[in-house]
């Protein structure tokens, strides 16, 4: 094998370490807070296809894996986020699931519909969990409670102006991060 073979597989083979030193411990670290081995498998194995995703793009890995000095930590930290992010979306289906339950049977949506809607959900969800606190309680209130700019601004005791601001702020953030 060439330098440049090498250099370019070290990044696969950093991660091979990590994965096999390090995936039982962060499956089980998993398991304890998902209390379910099913879902712990998978975001365990999500976790270490987010320190592949770059280096198979051809970018530099996320962190530089061969030279960790708290390797757990920084997996604990990766999982972490998409354990935040699973639990989100599970809750977001629940709370779903629960409003379909409510629904007269004729006016149910198929279970396409049902699941286009959910990812749709989902798709909002991840925008507006992008955004600044702010501009995203600005965005909530205007388009999810339908109060007025000027109801926006009184509520959260800033000017009307930067209600405006917020407002464009979000809907620029939303266009750009829609697929």
């Amino acid at each position: 094998m060439s330098a440049a073979d090498s250099s370019s597989s070290a990044p696969h083979g950093h991660v091979q370490t990590l994965y096999s030193e390090h995936h039982r411990w962060l499956q089980d670290w998993l398991r304890r807070r998902l209390k379910h081995s099913g879902d712990a498998a998978d975001l365990a194995q999500d976790t270490f296809l987010r320190l592949l995703a770059p280096a198979a793009a051809g970018d530099a890995p996320s962190a530089p894996t061969g030279a960790l000095r708290e390797p757990r930590a920084y997996l604990a930290t990766i999982a972490r986020r998409l354990l935040i992010n699973f639990l989100r979306r599970r809750a977001l289906e629940q709370a779903y699931l629960e409003t379909l339950a409510l629904l007269p049977e004729a006016l149910a949506p198929s279970p396409e519909q049902q699941l286009i809607i959910l990812q749709t959900l989902q798709q909002i969800d991840t925008m507006l969990d992008g955004l600044p606190a702010k501009v995203r309680t600005v965005f909530i209130l205007s388009q999810i409670e339908g109060l007025t700019y000027a109801a926006i601004a009184e509520q959260m005791n800033i000017g009307e102006r930067s209600v405006k601001r917020y407002m464009a702020q979000a809907m620029t953030e939303c266009i750009l991060l829609a697929p």
